[in-house]
């Protein structure tokens, strides 16, 4: 049986009873659901930017007094089509069309919203994630980035799930991983200049009189490279995935910040935040990805163990 680890989602509640948004808030803490509001004029604001979601909760009045809706819904589901929303509709609010149905996730009423539980399950969190997983990627992720900044704290947020597609920054790494238990890729995303300051500060390895983008490039490039070598030695076998490997088309449009993996699946996250120890370069943010679009199969999954014969021939290991 899996060992689960118990990750978080951040979901925008879109609420203008202060009764309900109470209760709302009690049931996030129950669903481990971390909720973040939005006034009804920066909505859509907050939706075009890079805000990581894994659902929305909406009430039938919000911002507009009720008088439609469904407006509201269309909108969301144009800028955020991927992100499942919950609406929350009065108990003598009239019956809605059934045109309608398509464009949420579930209705419910204030006094039935544990009705929402399965359906939560079933949309934010519908991948279970190994915690051997979990921590390993975060261990790993740290030793690789300490190893390419000096003079820098790393800091790493609790992993939580996300369902949007949007990326952060103008700078990211895409790897594919792929065995017998899980087929997908690992994004790093993050932003130009705050990791170009790193690198012209003498934060990272690079020896540079002249920096570009071609610098920062060779940084994350190299931190990509790094996770995934000891992603693969640590969780993936050396057996190759058995079957026909299939593919789907990965799509990019740059100007909506905007990447599909052609599924439906959440994506599991990291925050990664490298602070100077002097304080004269700006926090350096870098957000983790993990998509596995093409396969998985968390029972399968397994940490390799290392044999003692082979510490002893590395050298880890001598006799006492």
């Amino acid at each position: 049986m899996v060992d689960k680890a118990e990750l978080v989602s951040k979901v925008l509640i879109l609420e203008d009873s202060q009764e309900c948004a109470q209760t709302i808030k009690s049931f996030c803490d129950a669903n481990r659901l971390i909720g973040v509001k939005a006034q009804s004029e920066h909505v859509m604001g907050v939706l075009k930017s890079n805000v990581d979601l894994g659902g929305i909760f909406l009430s039938h009045s919000f911002g507009d007094g009720g008088a439609e809706p469904m407006a509201l819904v269309r909108q969301i589901r144009q800028v955020r089509p991927e992100l499942p929303i919950f609406l929350r509709c009065a108990a003598d609010a009239p019956q809605l069309a059934e045109t309608d149905h398509s464009l949420f996730s579930q209705a419910y009423t204030i006094e039935d919203i544990e009705r929402l539980v399965p359906v939560i399950e079933e949309t934010i969190f519908s991948l279970v994630y190994p915690n051997a997983l979990v921590r390993g990627i975060t261990e790993i992720t740290r030793t690789a980035l300490e190893s390419q900044f000096k003079d820098m704290d790393v800091s790493s947020d609790a992993p939580y799930i996300v369902r949007d597609r949007i990326i952060y920054g103008e700078l990211f790494t895409l790897i594919p991983l792929e065995s017998n238990w899980c087929r997908g890729y690992m994004m790093l995303q993050t932003e130009e200049r705050p990791l170009m300051s790193a690198v012209e500060n003498d934060k990272t390895h690079i020896i540079s009189s002249a920096v570009d983008f071609r610098d920062i490039n060779h940084v994350l490039g190299e931190v990509t490279n790094l996770v995934w070598g000891a992603f693969k030695n640590r969780f993936i076998s050396h057996e190759a995935p058995s079957g026909q490997l299939s593919q789907v088309p990965i799509i990019v449009n740059h100007l909506h910040r905007y990447i599909s993996f052609g599924s439906e699946d959440p994506q599991l996250c990291f925050k990664h935040t490298l602070t100077d120890r002097s304080g004269a370069v700006a926090p350096l943010v870098i957000y983790q990805r993990f998509v596995f679009n093409l396969n998985w199969s968390p029972d399968k999954f397994k940490e390799n163990e290392a044999l003692v014969e082979d510490l002893f021939e590395s050298g880890e290991l001598e006799l006492f």
